[in-house]
């Protein structure tokens, strides 16, 4: 063996072995960290396969981001006696148990506690899969948009080397199948063909679950697409960037920046989930301006009108109570968005979401293109906006300042 331990830590080592070798590992966990980098937090490693050969996918976590490595078992055997002696607690999950290796008192300290029944059949269960002997009537499988054995979900640890949703993962999986059959609507409805270029731009990608689901489910319907996910933090870019270019999405890039310093010459689709204040109306706006056929938001932090808002007599009663008036700013923030997309030749809708980042945030303004519209903007809906600001004592709205700027031709729906 490549590396010294003794008692219970060379127990522990051996058990990681051998369900390496039997093919039962599932995760190990290395907590409590005591070494010299303040800001790690833990360490979780699981198997996954890459080009065929099975490896061990490394997340580094820290504070404010995750930091993502690739190991074969030769590069990570050698690495263990350093981690057994910065980290105060391993936690290793197989399939038959549960182990615990834990630094306590001076001491080490390994407990087991095996697995109740079987984990697959468990995690079939809880995916709603019709395993052997299950009444079929009671457990017909849900649609899924996205199937689940592809590479780019166990890239993004979504599902384990046997294609398995991950359990911690039920909730993005569910996000992301939400999220694919909303945007597939949308697609059918905006009129795109197969076999068509079809350009997405997704502003604050993140950690890239919908950017890559978005490719997947184009290029698997026969499309040819060219997505760009845009992404602040360098770190989720490099990151995205490699599970793209192993799960062999030939046109999927990410770009450093946000809304305001990654300027698409072009976009079919414009995606901008979660994007703060005002960061939302620059998106509409980009949607807008290159004439996008289909716009998807999903907004928050709406500060932009509240400081303005004034109670109309009528209301006063009712928006005396801050959280009611938090809440009326946002209904109307986003009312004066679907608007103005209207008066734009869009078709718009302000619908209930599933939270993609597990915050009571759900809301969102979907709107695809209306077809062979003249005549814009439509006055009649500019005349409701004004109608609305005047209202409640709106002087200043982010997108229509930006609409206001906007070029004439691109006012008259034409992408520039």
């Amino acid at each position: 063996m490549a590396i010294s331990l003794h008692g219970q830590v060379l127990e522990f080592f051996q058990h990681i072995q051998q369900a390496w070798q039997s093919n039962t590992l599932q995760r190990l966990i290395f907590s409590q960290y005591q070494g010299e980098d303040a800001n790690l937090q833990k360490l979780m490693i699981r198997p996954i396969t890459l080009k065929d050969e099975l490896q061990l996918q490394f997340v580094y976590r820290y504070q404010t981001k995750d930091i993502t490595k690739n190991y074969t078992w030769q590069d990570f055997e050698p690495l263990l006696t350093d981690w057994f002696m910065q980290f105060k607690q391993s936690n290793l999950f197989t399939e038959q148990a549960e182990f615990q290796l834990k630094y306590k008192k001076q001491h080490w300290h390994l407990s087991v506690r095996k697995t109740k029944g079987n984990t697959t059949s468990k995690l079939q269960k809880t995916n709603n899969v019709i395993t052997h002997g299950e009444n079929t009537q009671h457990n017909r499988q849900k649609q899924r948009w996205i199937e689940q054995d592809r590479p780019f979900l166990q890239l993004l640890g979504v599902t384990d080397q046997k294609h398995q949703i991950i359990p911690s993962m039920s909730r993005k999986w569910k996000q992301i199948n939400k999220f694919v059959e909303i945007f597939a609507g949308a697609v059918n409805q905006a009129g795109f063909t197969e076999h068509q270029n079809l350009h997405v731009v997704d502003f604050g990608s993140g950690k890239g679950y919908l950017t890559c689901a978005v490719y997947d489910y184009l290029q698997s319907h026969q499309f040819a697409p060219h997505v760009t996910g845009v992404e602040l933090r360098q770190e989720l870019v490099d990151f995205c960037q490699n599970v793209a270019t192993q799960s062999n999405f030939q046109h999927l890039n990410f770009f450093q920046g946000d809304v305001r310093s990654y300027q698409p010459e072009r976009t079919d689709v414009m995606i901008a989930l979660h994007a703060c204040d005002i960061a939302t109306d620059f998106a509409i706006h980009t949607g807008i301006r290159l004439g996008a056929k289909v716009i998807m938001c999903a907004p928050c932090c709406h500060k932009e009108l509240r400081p303005q808002m004034q109670s109309p007599s009528v209301l006063s009663p009712m928006l005396g109570y801050g959280v009611h008036m938090g809440q009326q700013a946002e209904m109307l923030t986003d009312t004066i968005r679907a608007l103005f997309l209207q008066a734009y030749g869009y078709d718009t809708k302000v619908l209930e979401f599933v939270s993609l980042e597990h915050t009571s945030k759900n809301k969102m303004i979907l709107a695809t293109k209306k077809r062979n519209v003249e005549n814009l903007p439509n006055k009649k809906v500019l005349q409701q906006i004004a109608a609305l600001k005047e209202f409640y004592g709106i002087h200043n709205h982010a997108l229509e300042n930006l609409l206001r700027d906007m070029p004439v031709d691109d006012r008259h729906g034409c992408a520039c």
